[in-house]
């Protein structure tokens, strides 16, 4: 299947059926969203996966009742960087030059400029630019769900706050972004299961400059 087919197929699934995800497809979908391209090659997020029903189940009030959180395979949480620090880019860094047998001073020009930039701004600045980066990792991901046929419901409607709250994150300098259940489609209970995908008429998508 192509990715074109596979977006065709998939839909924001409304009503799972509790079907488990095989791990290996899970680690697949994850895997996609860690070799999603980032800024400056920083990965400024976490990706957190919760299989724990009770906890599953916590989140969903927290998600003004979305039944899709309680009856998915695995809930997928996307988390950024709260801030970029020094300490944090330099890291990412090391190991970069690590793993590419590189001295470790590199790349210190390139981090120092970027250092310099991050810091100018303020910390919510700054996490809405890691927010953004999430946002790629997260549509890579549902793009690999979906050709694994795998079912997935982008969800931003949820307390950010209380969730961060929950789960402990600002102790890891992290911010909850988006969610995202993944599991298989109740045919008989889902009422957008068979309707019609609609999106912008491609004439009227793109904007062109010749």
């Amino acid at each position: 299947m192509s990715l074109i087919e596979a977006l065709n197929w998939r839909y924001a699934t409304k009503k799972m059926n509790g079907t488990k995800v095989p791990q290996e497809k899970v680690d697949q979908i994850v895997e996609a969203a860690r070799l999603a391209p980032t800024s400056s090659g920083l990965q400024p997020f976490k990706v957190i996966v919760v299989t724990n029903q009770e906890l599953k189940e916590k989140i969903s009030t927290i998600a003004f009742g979305q039944q899709q959180i309680i009856d998915c395979s695995h809930l997928l949480i996307f988390a950024a960087w709260d801030n970029y620090t020094p300490e944090k880019i330099r890291s990412v860094f090391s190991h970069t030059n690590a793993q590419r047998s590189l001295p470790a001073d590199a790349t210190k020009d390139y981090e120092d400029r970027i250092i310099s930039l991050y810091t100018a701004k303020s910390a919510e600045e700054n996490f809405h630019h890691a927010a953004k980066q999430a946002y790629i990792g997260f549509g890579v991901a549902i793009a690999e769900a979906a050709l694994l046929k795998v079912d997935a419901t982008p969800m931003e409607g949820f307390d950010p706050k209380q969730l961060d709250e929950v789960l402990g994150l600002s102790a890891q300098n992290l911010r909850s972004t988006t969610l995202l259940p993944l599991g298989y489609r109740d045919d008989s209970g889902d009422w957008l299961v068979n309707l019609k995908k609609v999106r912008t008429p491609f004439e009227d998508f793109v904007i062109e400059f010749k």
